[in-house]
């Protein structure tokens, strides 16, 4: 009789829906304290450690629920599902913080960044207006969601290989 196996996907998305939750509760604290616009080093950091920990948790449960045993390949798919569907719900929220919550969020970004330039580097005004027109380009909506898959899917697998090879330990099949 054939044992039931976990599957990956389930691991996935149980922390994936963690990870996004966790997203949006995060970012919802950065609004009230008015910062949500800023996107600074430390907003970085603390949001890649909770990509890691989803990671790491949701591989280590996988582990336990399949009696020890994971694959390296099993724990990419966990890895990358769980950023994934955390970067889904993380860029639906952001969608809804700028076009819903605070309309004006990205032109408090705009200015923000305007003056942390002015303030560090040495272009001319002129050259920092020409630099933030050029980036608006890239501030739609669809490359917004667009850069966000794709960098969800990359920290997800570059987050992923580590913990995946630390964790994997093969079934023997004698």
């Amino acid at each position: 009789m054939e044992e039931n196996q976990p599957k990956t996907g389930k691991f996935a998305l149980t922390y994936g829906l963690i990870l996004g939750g966790i997203s949006v509760i995060f970012a919802l604290m950065l609004f009230s304290m008015d910062i949500h616009y800023q996107r600074g080093i430390p907003v970085m950091i603390v949001s890649l450690i909770l990509f890691l920990a989803a990671i790491i948790i949701a591989m280590v449960q996988f582990k336990k629920a399949n009696n020890g045993y994971m694959s390296f390949a099993e724990g990419l798919k966990i890895g990358v599902g769980v950023c994934l569907i955390g970067g889904i719900i993380g860029i639906f929220f952001n969608q809804i913080m700028a076009n819903v919550i605070d309309p004006e969020m990205m032109a408090k970004a705009l200015a923000y960044q305007k003056d942390q330039l002015m303030q560090t580097t040495a272009l001319t005004p002129d050259q920092i207006d020409a630099q933030l027109e050029m980036g608006k380009k890239f501030s739609t909506p669809t490359m917004q969601i667009l850069f966000g898959l794709i960098f969800s899917l990359f920290i997800g697998f570059i987050f992923s290989l580590i913990p995946a090879l630390v964790l994997k330990r093969q079934e023997n099949l004698n």
